[in-house]
């Protein structure tokens, strides 16, 4: 027999549950996995985080499908040079990258000889590998490894290709209101130097901060359902590990 009590109950939990996941999702903390190699050795393919949604304020960006119910951005908190970044790509405002923060407002960036320079200050960066090896894509490549430090005295590390790193670039002027965004595997990333695809990044646009990983995972060793292979596929020393 149909039991009309039961039906409406179990719809009233199932639409209550789905209002504090959106709540969740939008006001406090979301989970997004890493696809790509741009933030290697930091962050791998493969990686799942947590953003916190507080951490710049609210935008349109910080809900599900980005609904245009307000303009701009509300309980706007300035973020920092070395956050490590959510963002809606400017090109069509849908897509998520996340990349490095590295110029703010007002800042001129620039590539000389494969040095930053940011305000017309080198940007010091100490080696500490000749003979890393990391991913760009499918690929696997020869790399240095640098600890490269802010002005602020944010570090973290970087990697530049062994052969055919990136050498020289425009000079860059971040406009009012928007930041300047690099990945850590700097040969291979996709970021604001490449204004007709990702360039300068409004506030608007700003998703989270990126805040630790809480689970990661190897596919090329095949899906995590496959228990007996979990030695090899499931990284558990990155879990919970807080991202710099």
């Amino acid at each position: 027999m149909f039991n009309k009590n039961f039906l409406i109950e179990n719809t009233k939990t199932f639409f209550y549950a789905l209002i504090i996941a959106i709540f969740i999702r939008s006001i406090i903390i979301q989970p997004f996995y890493i696809p790509s190699s741009s933030m290697e050795p930091n962050l791998l393919v493969g990686d799942r985080l947590f953003v916190s949604k507080y951490s710049f304020g609210y935008s349109k960006h910080s809900f599900p499908f980005s609904p245009p119910i307000f303009k701009g951005r509300i309980f706007f908190n300035e973020p920092k040079r070395g956050d490590v970044v959510v963002f809606k790509t400017p090109a069509d405002n849908r897509t998520d990258y996340i990349k490095r923060l590295i110029g703010l407002p007002g800042d001129k960036i620039q590539f000389i000889n494969s040095e930053l320079y940011i305000n017309d200050n080198i940007i010091f960066k100490n080696k500490t590998s000749n003979n890393d090896k990391i991913f760009c894509g499918k690929k696997i490549v020869d790399v240095f490894s640098f600890k490269e430090k802010l002005p602020n005295g944010y570090d973290y590390k970087t990697v530049y290709f062994k052969n055919g790193s990136f050498q020289n670039s425009d000079i860059f002027i971040v406009p009012k209101d928007n930041y300047f965004f690099l990945g850590d595997n700097r040969d291979c990333s996709k970021d604001s130097r490449y204004l007709s695809s990702v360039g300068y990044v409004h506030k608007d646009n700003l998703v989270g901060k990126a805040q630790f990983i809480f689970f990661s995972s190897d596919r090329s060793f095949g899906s995590i359902f496959y228990f007996w292979k979990w030695d090899q596929s499931i990284r558990f020393d990155r879990f919970f590990k807080k991202i710099r």
